[in-house]
């Protein structure tokens, strides 16, 4: 994953609720196909993220616990969502969606993110690793 200084957040715009406040990137061919294989419910808890770039949709084969998986597309807006996707289960293949961002299971409805709504995905510190610029204008929707 991407090296960060510190920690990057996804931020319902449309809500005004966080969605995620300890975001994780997974942006090379490896960080993708591990997402979040070896991970447990206790180590996925509210605040917790993983957000996929590139990504159309995801699988849960091998996990141990459900998600809730947030598709966006290239201005951050949420263009389909999934909720509660138990383990061993494939989502929906969106092609309008450009990245995708798994959270703990029940965040979707406690945050009442809903299709349409603008997130912000930002860096809270300085990045180090090579995604600040991608990351900076998905953030702003430039992307």
């Amino acid at each position: 994953m991407t090296k960060l200084a510190n920690s990057v957040y996804a931020y319902n715009e449309t809500r005004q609720t966080f969605v995620a406040t300890d975001l994780k990137i997974a942006d090379t061919h490896w960080t993708r196909l591990k997402g979040l294989l070896g991970s447990t419910r206790a180590m996925f808890t509210a605040g917790a993220g993983l957000w996929i770039v590139p990504c159309h949709g995801v699988h849960t084969i091998g996990m141990m616990f459900p998600i809730d998986v947030l598709y966006l597309d290239e201005n951050l807006v949420v263009v389909h969502l999934e909720q509660n996707v138990k383990p061993w289960r494939f989502t929906p293949i969106r092609l309008e969606a450009t990245t995708v961002v798994e959270l703990p299971a029940n965040t979707v409805a406690s945050t009442s993110t809903c299709v349409g709504d603008r997130l912000e995905i930002k860096a809270t510190g300085k990045q180090t690793g090579a995604p600040e610029a991608r990351q900076s204008s998905q953030a702003r929707g430039t992307g």
